[in-house]
């Protein structure tokens, strides 16, 4: 399932060919993949709600049949809004009735290991655009764009249908597999809070506040990934190659930070990426022109950047239960839809104005350390129990 509706990160492998056949220019395409993040939080929450109501297979069958039906649209697209319905809005929205679903499940059936099975799932996801980019690349040269969303609208249509028909809730009363570690400075909490308490907690605010501006530096870059490395001086088959550099840095955060918070804690796990991402980010720009610390260097921008969309939903799961997971992280992610305004907005428009990513990549440091001042502030549960009752 997360391996075709991870593709979708490999959207900026599609930017040149799409602006050389229609004019179009760096800041119409980045609205893109605004769009799809905007449209895809937003659905997660819709998604949540109807889960509860229709369970789990169907949600994801709905979100595979509109991600495969927008990107097979997308192919006969020839103007900008027909461009954003499709790629954007449609996209998007079976993203998000897809991407909600292994989370959520794979949370219920593995309820002591939340961050290792979150950071198999959306590791996962974030793997599809190293698995496919690089194919829709080599594709894309031989048979042209039209031909390649088509292709790949017909094998994810296979690939979503295969994935929902094999997710369904475990039955009443599962504890799962226990935990072999006490999981230091882990939260935990036997109380499933509901939307509507969780909405008012300052706690949920700060971590809204700190998941939006940790993550705009990765979608930041994410969508100006293969025009920015072109602009370096990158050659086209290195620029594309970083695609699959960034893939395997997001699935291996995803996955290893996911484990890693199973261990040391989530909000000490959040905090030592977030710093590393406060350094990375301009470190990358800094050395942009040299191809072995470019690589590296955005190794560890899109490994920060999957640990935080791994970390923060076994933290909902932690800090609110799971039974009501799917809407309380629905409202989360809604923060990294706000990044996914951000990140591609200040990227291109800073491009557009200035003619450089300095002040874009610099920016986005900034706005990381803003998210870890905050995250320095935030107490798990337990700490904040233990403290009232002394």
């Amino acid at each position: 399932m997360n391996v075709a509706l991870g593709t979708y990160y490999a959207w900026s492998v599609f930017v040149p060919a799409l602006e050389r056949e229609f004019g179009w220019n760096r800041a119409q395409t980045s609205l893109v993949p605004t769009i799809d993040m905007v449209t895809l939080s937003s659905m997660f929450l819709v998604a949540g709600f109807l889960q509860n109501r229709i369970g789990p297979r169907a949600v994801a069958a709905i979100g595979g049949i509109i991600f495969s039906l927008g990107l097979f649209l997308a192919s006969f697209t020839h103007s900008l809004p027909m461009l954003y319905c499709t790629w954007g809005l449609m996209i998007g929205a079976g993203i998000g009735f897809g991407y909600l679903v292994p989370i959520t499940v794979g949370s219920k059936w593995f309820p002591h290991h939340r961050g290792l099975v979150n950071g198999l799932a959306i590791g996962i996801f974030a793997a599809g655009s190293g698995i496919f980019g690089p194919i829709a690349g080599a594709m894309l040269e031989r048979i042209g764009w039209r031909s390649t969303f088509q292709m790949l609208a017909g094998v994810f249509v296979v690939f979503t249908m295969v994935g929902s028909y094999l997710l369904k809730d475990p039955p009443t009363g599962y504890g799962g597999p226990v935990s072999r570690s006490a999981g230091a400075g882990r939260a935990r909490t036997s109380q499933d809070v509901r939307t509507s308490q969780v909405i008012r907690k300052p706690m949920f605010v700060a971590l809204w506040a700190a998941y939006a501006l940790g993550t705009t530096a990765g979608t930041m870059v994410i969508s100006q990934l293969v025009p920015f490395a072109r602009a370096s001086g990158l050659k086209a088959g290195t620029a594309a190659f970083a695609i699959t550099i960034g893939a395997i840095g997001s699935a291996s955060g995803r996955f290893f930070s996911g484990w890693m918070s199973d261990h040391l804690g989530r909000l000490r796990t959040l905090r030592a990426v977030i710093l590393t991402s406060t350094v990375v980010t301009p470190t990358l720009y800094i050395f942009r022109e040299e191809i072995l610390a470019f690589y590296v260097l955005l190794f560890f921008v899109y490994y920060c950047y999957g640990t935080q969309l791994s970390v923060y939903t076994a933290l909902a799961g932690d800090f609110w239960g799971t039974r009501y997971l799917a809407t309380n992280y629905g409202l989360l992610l809604l923060a990294w839809g706000l990044a996914g305004v951000m990140g591609p907005v200040l990227g291109a428009r800073v491009f557009v104005n200035y003619g450089t990513y300095q002040y874009a990549f610099f920016g986005s440091a900034g706005l990381a350390c803003a998210a870890l001042i905050i995250l320095s502030m935030v107490r798990t549960p337990q700490t904040i129990a233990t403290q009232a009752h002394a």
